[in-house]
């Protein structure tokens, strides 16, 4: 089995989103730490944390998938913009100790000139600056489309910075589908070897999550455009295939494809029933 959800609003509270994906039927749920655009993340008040985390248990949920900001740049040449976010990953990571045993995902920026070295390096840093040995969070970097001078657009690109990483316990990856695919990685005809490279270069054993998403763009366009599932270039069948992979199992499946409530009901209840067949 995996755990399947989708990305839902903190606007209500943490406890809320919990109820809301029971509502959905869903097990697992991701959720901005804040703004995806930037600026202030939602005050923790400790009984509604409190108040999530028993329900999680309660209701034998999987690990949640928390999101960085979209405009944290780990690796950005702007030195205040790399600044702003070191500040915001530094709270997160610190905020998510409110939810042990949970992931925290993030794009691993774009190096804007730089050169892919520096982009590593930067990144490894800000990593080794951060991460705490104590710390109950597994921080996954997401593999990304490889538009412009993003990082993260092949494998090796992450082994690298995983290699430099001083607490290995502590940092895996989330696969992105549309992402790999967008990547040039052939998810649809040949998943079996996409993911053999995956285990040769980084090793499943760091693969944590799965963002779950078709693409509205052919392999290798590096345009990173996510599709509801089966309206894509990737397709249902593909779809299907990949949730179902042995190597994948009791792993989050987010959703982030274009829905609304009902489309996201509508496709966790799809791929629940992929999984009762």
């Amino acid at each position: 089995m995996i755990y399947i959800g989708c990305h839902l609003s903190v606007t209500n509270g943490y406890e809320a989103m919990g109820r809301t994906m029971c509502g959905f039927g869903g097990n697992t749920f991701a959720y901005f730490t804040r703004n995806p655009r930037g600026g202030r993340s939602k005050d923790i008040v400790p009984e509604d944390a409190e108040a999530l985390n028993t329900l999680l248990q309660e209701k034998s949920f999987g690990p949640l998938v928390a999101h960085g900001s979209y405009t944290m740049n780990l690796c950005a040449s702007n030195e205040t913009t790399r600044s702003n976010g070191l500040d915001m990953f530094a709270q997160d990571l610190q905020r998510m100790e409110a939810f042990p045993e949970n992931y925290y995902n993030f794009h691993p920026g774009a190096h804007t000139g730089q050169g892919t070295e520096k982009g590593i390096e930067l990144i490894a840093k800000a990593l080794n600056d951060n991460l705490f040995p104590e710390m109950r969070t597994i921080v996954l970097l997401e593999t990304m489309a490889g538009k412009g001078t993003e990082m993260g657009g092949n494998f090796e690109e992450l082994r690298e910075i995983i290699d430099r990483v001083e607490l290995k316990d502590k940092i895996g990856v989330c696969l992105d589908t549309c992402h790999v695919w967008d990547a040039g990685y052939d998810i649809a005809g040949d998943l079996d070897g996409v993911l053999q490279h995956f285990d040769d270069v980084i090793g499943l054993d760091r693969l944590y999550a799965i963002h779950f998403n078709d693409s509205k763009n052919p392999c290798g366009s590096h345009k990173d455009r996510h599709e509801k599932l089966g309206e894509g270039f990737i397709g249902m069948e593909a779809m299907k295939r990949i949730a179902l992979h042995p190597a994948l199992q009791n792993k989050p499946f987010i959703l982030e494809t274009p829905n609304d409530d009902a489309g996201y009901i509508k496709e966790i209840h799809t791929v629940l029933s992929w999984m009762d067949a």
